[in-house]
């Protein structure tokens, strides 16, 4: 997991309200299919999770994230686990294979990503990933909006959630050949309230006002959400659409 400035993780916050993330990433694992002794870099890498599965298959994996509390939790996991800014990856044909699973929307310089992925793959290396889409989470950042606007604050969001023939031109320009990409409609029954996900995942506009507000200014969102995203019994269901592709460097 990694995120622009204001976005902090905390692993037991994450685990106790997103541990549905790294569930949820199983078929993008299926999709990159690694092999043992496989060199593979899992690129937003969170806690660990999806990291610790990919080692188990035998590849030498290494994770990188921008969260160094994510990191620490990690490395705990005993994986070789590293502080980096994704927009700047300074790897040269080492790879084959780069692994992202709800990670590369947090990522809003995509091009310098992509860039660096490309430049860290061997030929023939493959980019998998899966990632908010074109829609993802609608209803939440509508109301997120609206709240912000109410405050006369800048309605600017934290996520970079692109269409498939958008990022499929950004991979193609970058010189990779897209083998898939395609959006996936996913209604995701959230463990909790709606609050815990807009605390987890919103850090940065809360952070953007008065620690005084803040309650009243979830209780906004909340109530704005509450006849599109609650059903009659209470569970919440997040609006997520996601990008799931699969791409590869050409050479031998």
């Amino acid at each position: 997991m990694t995120g622009p400035p204001g976005q902090r993780w905390d692993p037991a916050t994450y685990a106790a309200n997103a541990r549905f993330v790294p569930e949820l990433g199983l078929p993008v694992l299926d999709l990159l299919a690694p092999q043992p002794h496989e060199h593979i870099l899992d690129l937003g890498c969170g806690d660990g999770l999806l990291t610790l599965r990919l080692a188990a298959t035998g590849a030498k994996v290494i994770g990188v994230d921008s969260s160094p509390e994510q990191i620490k939790a990690a490395r705990k996991r005993g994986l070789d686990a590293r502080i980096l800014d994704a927009s700047q990856l300074a790897f040269i044909a080492e790879f084959d294979a780069v692994f992202s699973n709800a990670a590369l929307h947090w990522m809003r310089s995509p091009d310098l990503v992509i860039e660096g992925v490309y430049r860290a793959l061997k030929p023939g290396g493959r980019f998998v990933g899966e990632m908010g889409g074109e829609g993802n989470v609608a209803q939440i950042a509508s109301a997120l909006v609206a709240a912000l606007r109410r405050r006369n604050l800048a309605p600017d969001l934290p996520w970079y959630f692109p269409g498939a023939e958008e990022y499929r031109r950004r991979l193609e320009r970058t010189g990779f050949t897209v083998a898939e990409i395609a959006l996936i409609p996913r209604p995701t029954p959230l463990p909790g309230d709606i609050t815990a996900w807009l605390e987890t995942f919103a850090v940065g506009p809360l952070e953007r006002l008065d620690p005084a507000d803040r309650p009243a200014f979830l209780d906004e969102v909340r109530e704005r959400l509450r006849p599109r995203l609650q059903d009659e019994d209470g569970r919440w269901t997040a609006d997520y659409v996601r990008l799931r592709f699969r791409a590869t460097k050409p050479g031998s």
